[in-house]
């Protein structure tokens, strides 16, 4: 997944370190979102990261979001409220949060939607690690949604 273009190959990237906030989380689409409501978020979230200094990429196929935001912690907090209160998807688990010194994995990507093609296998590595019961609960719903038909029809429902 992370071979796509723009992401950072090598340790000299030429941006500053900082402190960054990093979430990560994945969520099931609401009925009725597709790939055009995607495409949507994505523009819409491209205007408004430039202005929050917010980077990262967006995952979407077979009804599943995946999402990596890094940003300054303040805006990354306020960013995870948004997300939380959005009606466009659920069962939000989080993978990963932190607040570390340390340069951008995507510092040129506003938002980015990149391919669904290794989704099932960073679900199962998250599965894997998980420990808070409603976590798993909802690894567990994602996986099984993932598994209840063809992938390239699963968003469609």
């Amino acid at each position: 997944m992370f071979d796509e273009v723009g992401f950072p190959r090598g340790p000299d990237l030429g941006h500053a370190v900082r402190v960054l906030d990093t979430f990560v989380y994945c969520s099931r689409a609401a009925e009725g979102v597709d790939d055009a409501e995607v495409d949507r978020i994505i523009e819409w979230s491209q205007r408004r990261n430039v202005e929050r200094d917010i980077t990262g990429v967006l995952v979407f196929g077979s009804g599943v979001f995946f999402q990596w935001v890094e940003g300054l912690p303040t805006e990354v907090e306020n960013l995870i409220a948004i997300l939380y209160g959005d009606p466009r998807h659920y069962d939000i688990v989080p993978l990963d949060r932190s607040v570390d010194e340390r340069e951008r994995l995507y510092p040129n990507w506003e938002m980015e939607r990149v391919g669904a093609d290794h989704i099932r296998a960073v679900l199962n590595d998250a599965l894997e690690s998980a420990e808070d019961d409603n976590n798993i609960a909802a690894l567990r719903r994602i996986l099984k949604h993932l598994d209840s038909g063809p992938l390239e029809t699963l968003g469609r429902r």
